[in-house]
């Protein structure tokens, strides 16, 4: 599709020929030998942002350049425009928006061995020291010195081009689109909820939220072998979308945590047996509570979303019946089964790519307006 610039959207917003970043950059420079600019879409303040040039970092021995094709807007993105920070992550200056991203190799270091300009590759954003206790157990995804596309003070990778390790862009399968490349990093989050919660033919499935995360957690969960899923939502749209995509049951709820007790009952109904893992893909008091109280004794509640920075949960009665709770934060060595599954159909991300936009002023600015919508976009996490 060379979209020539395209931006997609499932709660993202993707484009192609758009993105670009890596391992740093600086702001108005030129690309070597003569060629155009490198452009990206810089945040420059609560929402403004600005295409304008992207100086690319030196190639490393082993970095390789790829020229971004298809570049997705996640949540974060959105919270980062509306606001200037995402949790606890502050924006203080102006950076390179965007890290849901795949693209075409053209340039390798000289140490690269496993890429060839031309491949076509899914960037894992996130570059980890390697050196810490953290990197060495293998949980490089909370290592304290992460570099990771588009979280401050690191630019991301909505440019043109970006530089980035070589060994964290994965080379996709013919049958794999580069659309479906950038949706590895949204997947990513569900396939770790599930090795986290160690999900599989015997676990029955609870997913809180309907939203972009919730469902590639849903379909996570099913490519995992989960039996039986229900998915719960406040909003009719959303769990018709997680219908489609294989939800066993959809439970709608409310706002009110009145009503937790009463929905919970909905909840035992609609999955017939016990619910093994809940997976709370939203983070708030009212959905954390739910879960809970939904969950099995000796079951497994996973948070994997991050609405609110504490909540007031019945984490007593949860502690009495040994329901475990488990954290997730990104993901770790994922891309390669997410490939897996997008190339042998266990999964199948295209219906959450909703929309395209090219890579103009306009254009990026409509995306990111129908992002923050977010009612009929699906994708990307917090």
């Amino acid at each position: 599709m060379d979209m020539d610039n395209e931006i997609w959207m499932p709660k993202s917003v993707f484009k192609e020929d758009i993105a670009n970043m890596g391992k740093g950059g600086m702001s108005h420079g030129e690309t070597k030998d003569g060629e155009d600019e490198n452009m990206a879409a810089w945040l420059l303040g609560v929402n403004t942002l600005k295409i304008q040039p992207f100086k690319l970092p030196s190639l490393g021995p082993q970095d390789v350049r790829v020229r971004m094709k298809a570049v997705g807007i996640c949540g974060s993105d959105v919270h980062y425009l509306k606001t200037m920070r995402c949790a606890h992550f502050v924006v203080k200056e102006p950076m390179v928006i965007g890290h849901e991203c795949a693209g075409i190799v053209e340039e390798v270091g000289s140490e690269v061995k496993s890429l060839l300009p031309g491949d076509r590759v899914a960037l894992e954003p996130g570059i980890s020291c390697w050196r810490c206790d953290l990197c060495k157990e293998g949980r490089y995804n909370l290592c304290p010195d992460m570099k990771f596309f588009a979280t401050p003070p690191v630019h991301g990778s909505l440019a043109n081009q970006v530089v980035h390790p070589a060994d964290l862009c994965f080379k996709l399968p013919d049958d794999v689109s580069l659309e479906e490349g950038a949706m590895c990093e949204p997947l990513s989050v569900g396939v770790h909820a599930c090795r986290r919660a160690n999900t599989g033919p015997e676990t029955n499935v609870l997913v809180m939220g309907a939203g972009p995360i919730g469902l590639v957690t849903l379909l996570a969960a099913r490519a995992f072998g989960a039996p039986r899923i229900v998915i719960v939502d406040v909003d009719d749209y959303r769990l018709s979308v997680a219908k489609d995509l294989g939800a066993d049951e959809i439970v709608k709820v409310s706002t009110n945590l009145q009503d937790v007790d009463q929905e919970v009952v909905l909840i035992h109904q609609a999955m017939g047996t016990g619910v093994d893992v809940t997976f709370d893909c939203a983070g708030f008091d009212k959905t954390m509570s739910t879960a809970l109280s939904a969950t099995r004794p000796g079951g497994k509640v996973c948070l994997v979303g991050m609405g609110h920075n504490e909540m007031t949960v019945p984490l007593t009665p949860a502690a009495a019946r040994e329901v475990d709770v488990i954290g997730v934060f990104r993901y770790k060595n994922t891309w390669p089964l997410c490939i897996e599954f997008l190339r042998s159909g266990k999964i199948d991300v295209k219906p959450l790519i909703t929309h395209r936009f090219g890579f103009s002023q306009k254009e990026v600015e409509e995306a990111f307006e129908t992002s923050a919508r977010g009612k009929y976009c699906y994708q990307s996490h917090v």
